[in-house]
């Protein structure tokens, strides 16, 4: 899953922007007051630029791989159902994709078709499962003081949102932020030790990754919760701080950064109150899951902004690799993240290690997505960016 959650919209209530304020981490989202009236334009099938068949076939597949995470699904049961008696020849799925969805373009503000096309991979990074000499950052699971409160309960817009912090007395507190954590530590289990502090920033960011045991092993670990404090990126903070130029930062670009500067990694890492906590992953050759609880495809999953885009979506990408090289292929909704909001943005899994990690670190991308939607279902409520 990408770890970076997103930020909780509210309307109406007082109490619940009063109980924002008090648990920071769950700020209001920014107005954007050019967001569109209507993201979703309908649009024709042959607007869609022209796949491989290699790639129809491999993000069809990407796709259906979500199925049963979607049967009580009311938008996408039924086709999913249907889905499955497809074969897997080109023709068979451009017939079924064509008589069952229908094609909307996605715009953003001032009915601007190009978006930002980012990526995302699962890294490997050296550890140990106890505190050694040179492992010594701890990779926390879920804390024991934290407390969870789902906002839902009481009002139904904020639906799959809620406030995180620990109970002080009789009152419900903002849980620790990172550099906090980092200074003085967690009450949680430690799942493993890293042996480099900005290894854990990006594992964070990514939301999963590996650890390399010294025995050959791979430990596996998976996003479990967060701490409740907004994610900012530390590429921001450099930037602000005049020590890389805006279209310098790459993963790259920061950790050579961080190297050469030691001393002044704490005050990056300050600058991102977003602290992400992890539980033990399935082990196994599979794609980490997401947020729809599915193993990512390497190169045909994304994550995406779910106020726009609904999980378990099937989506037509049309964009470049840093190198210039056209990506076009149909791939699957089947994560999110908090840096990833708008109507035109996804960020696309590359898959696990070094290479997929700098194919993902470079990847700042302009790219056009259409949205295949099924036939006879209403359109998601279009998101309310004004209030």
């Amino acid at each position: 899953m990408k770890a970076t959650r997103p930020t909780v919209v509210c309307k109406r209530s007082a109490l619940v922007l009063l109980a924002l304020a008090l648990l920071s981490g769950c700020a209001v989202q920014n107005h954007r007051p050019d967001a569109p009236a209507n993201p979703y334009l309908k649009a024709d099938w042959k607007a869609l630029p022209a796949v491989t068949d290699a790639d129809l076939q491999a993000g069809f597949a990407a796709w259906r791989s979500a199925c049963p995470r979607l049967k009580t699904d009311p938008n996408w049961a039924p086709t999913c159902s249907a889905a499955a008696n497809v074969a897997t020849t080109p023709d068979a799925i451009r017939q079924f994709l064509q008589n069952s969805l229908d094609v909307y373009a996605l715009r953003a503000g001032g009915n601007r078709a190009d978006g930002l096309i980012t990526g995302y991979y699962e890294p490997i990074y050296p550890g140990s499962l106890t505190r050694t000499a040179k492992a010594t950052v701890p990779v926390y699971g879920v804390p024991g003081d934290m407390v969870s409160v789902q906002l839902d309960s009481l009002y139904p817009e904020l639906k799959g949102k809620r406030l995180r912090g620990r109970v002080d007395g009789r009152v419900l507190r903002p849980y620790d932020d990172a550099a906090t954590i980092a200074a003085r530590g967690v009450k949680a289990p430690v799942l493993a030790w890293l042996t480099h502090p900005m290894d854990l920033q990006f594992l964070q960011i990514q939301g999963s990754g590996r650890i390399a045991l010294a025995d050959g092993r791979h430990l596996r670990i998976a996003y479990a919760d967060q701490n409740g404090h907004p994610y900012r990126p530390i590429g921001r903070w450099l930037v602000a701080q005049g020590e890389l130029k805006k279209e310098d930062v790459t993963m790259d670009a920061i950790r050579a950064w961080a190297n050469a500067h030691p001393a002044r990694i704490p005050e990056l890492l300050a600058s991102n109150p977003s602290y992400v906590f992890f539980a033990k992953g399935p082990d196994g050759d599979e794609g980490p899951r997401g947020s729809l609880n599915v193993p990512l495809t390497a190169g045909y999953s994304v994550a995406v902004d779910r106020t726009v885009v609904p999980l378990g979506s099937l989506l037509w990408l049309s964009t470049t690799r840093p190198d210039g090289t056209p990506v076009v292929r149909p791939v699957a909704a089947q994560d999110t993240g908090g840096a990833i909001a708008g109507e035109v943005r996804a960020d696309l899994f590359w898959g696990t290690g070094d290479a997929a990690g700098k194919l993902a670190g470079d990847m700042k991308q302009k790219g056009n997505i259409w949205m295949l939607w099924p036939k006879g279902v209403a359109l998601p409520k279009a998101p309310d960016k004004s209030e």
